[in-house]
């Protein structure tokens, strides 16, 4: 799993790296000659906050698929707990972060839109600072996190793959002891 789990957390961090740099080149939004970069830039925003909750919600599925048949294995061979309870903890360590980052992601798309000068918000920003000083202070936020939650899923993503594979020799053990095939 670390392996996909890495191909698909690089993919999305390169995306939104695009799309940051995309949009620090729009210069004024709108001058016409900007448009197709402003274009380009909320295709890809749209495509990379998809990319990026796709990641997190298969990393999600992971665990809820391992954990039941961690769960399940363990009953029906009679192993220790402390397994499944390791693989729960895991679980739960990360789902917050999960969390925080996929609302970090909606948040920067909030900031995004109202920094369109075509939406009809016309809002002058918040605390002293512009729509589109938000956007970019926010869209920062939203890298570094989602990058460092990547980070954070792929280590526990590791320790999981670890619990698995003990498992799998508890159990290759008990086959063999039992003369059951392996």
């Amino acid at each position: 799993m670390t392996r996909i789990f890495l191909t698909l957390a690089s993919v999305s961090t390169l995306l939104l790296l695009t799309v940051f740099v995309l949009g620090l080149n729009i210069g004024d939004p709108r001058v016409l000659e900007s448009q197709p970069l402003v274009s380009w830039h909320l295709i890809l925003a749209l495509t990379g906050l998809i990319f990026a909750t796709l990641v997190h919600a298969v990393v999600l599925t992971y665990f809820m698929g391992t954990g039941r048949w961690m769960e399940d294995v363990s009953k029906t061979y009679q192993l220790d707990d402390r397994l499944r309870v390791e693989c729960q903890r895991l679980k739960y360590r990360v789902i917050p972060w999960m969390c925080f980052c996929l609302l970090l992601l909606l948040t920067t798309a909030g900031f995004g839109a109202a920094a369109d000068p075509a939406t009809r918000l016309g809002s002058s920003g918040w605390g002293g600072l512009s729509t589109s000083t938000l956007h970019l202070l926010v869209a920062i936020t939203t890298i570094c996190c989602n990058f460092l939650v990547n980070v954070r899923e792929f280590h526990v993503l590791e320790r999981n793959g670890q619990l698995i594979n003990e498992v799998m020799a508890m159990v290759r053990e008990i086959r063999i002891d039992r003369n059951l095939p392996v």
